[in-house]
């Protein structure tokens, strides 16, 4: 739970605004290593899991802790691989810096746009990190009675399933400032000429929660329509689909910025 809420620190909630001379940062560390903070902090949360289904003394929880770390884990390699491509395009591994480098074409300068493939594999694999349908394999209620978290309840449960929807949560959050430009909306020149310093970082936090709610939308619509894999296919998509295609995507990158210079 704690790595769950701790990602939320480096995403810029909108621009910088005055209150009373002092300026005011709509975001609550800006680092500027804040993308590789939030893979860091990911990766950490493995380890309550594993250590969760373990310390059950239960082989079913342990099989679930152990399914669900290797999912993770193969799958946060090709998610880095493709933010490597974004890192290679802005030139910044800060989060604002990304944010506020989309903010062309009237604000609708995305980085989907230019990173089509990149985007794809990072959302697939954002669904395999936060274990939701089709990648739920560590809680298959049909195989694994109830995955890693079988033997808990109460309070200790209620942890494990809340920590799995604020990743939802924040992967919605990441994904729209990496790719869909964060709190940039179209023509939000405009906007900014006609309205006060506040209201406009209020509509620019509007926009960026517009963007967040559209990705849940999409995490429970998927689950509603797609059934789950195998675990063996799980593994295959990972390692033999999805890592190649983010090397690709990051080659190709890199060829493209090289052409242009």
């Amino acid at each position: 739970m704690i790595t769950a809420l701790m990602t939320s620190a480096v995403i810029p909630w909108g621009p910088d605004i005055t209150i009373a001379g002092t300026k005011v940062h709509l975001q609550v560390a800006d680092i500027n290593i804040g993308i590789l903070y939030i893979m860091g902090v990911v990766s950490i949360g493995v380890y309550g899991i594993m250590i969760g289904g373990w310390a059950s003394n239960n082989k079913f929880a342990l099989l679930g802790a152990v399914r669900a770390s290797t999912q993770m884990i193969s799958y946060e390699l090709s998610m880095g691989m493709s933010v490597i491509a974004i890192i290679m395009t802005t030139g910044s591994l800060s989060l604002a810096d990304m944010v506020e480098g989309q903010n062309g074409w009237h604000g609708m300068g995305w980085n989907v746009v230019l990173q089509p493939l990149g985007f794809l594999i990072f959302l697939i694999c954002a669904f395999a990190e936060t274990n939701r349908t089709p990648f739920d394999l560590p809680e298959s209620e049909t195989e694994l009675i109830g995955g890693y978290h079988t033997e808990y309840s109460s309070m200790k449960l209620g942890f494990y399933l809340f920590a799995e929807y604020v990743n939802m949560f924040m992967s919605s959050a990441v994904v729209s400032c990496l790719y869909f430009g964060g709190y940039n909306f179209p023509f939000m020149d405009v906007v900014q000429s006609h309205t006060g310093e506040i209201l406009f970082a209020l509509i620019c936090f509007g926009a960026l929660f517009v963007k967040i709610l559209f990705f849940i939308f999409f995490f429970m619509w998927i689950r509603w329509t797609i059934p789950r894999f195998r675990f063996d296919q799980l593994m295959n998509l990972g390692w033999k689909v999805l890592l190649p295609l983010a090397i690709v995507n990051m080659l190709l990158t890199g060829a493209i910025i090289l052409y242009n210079q």
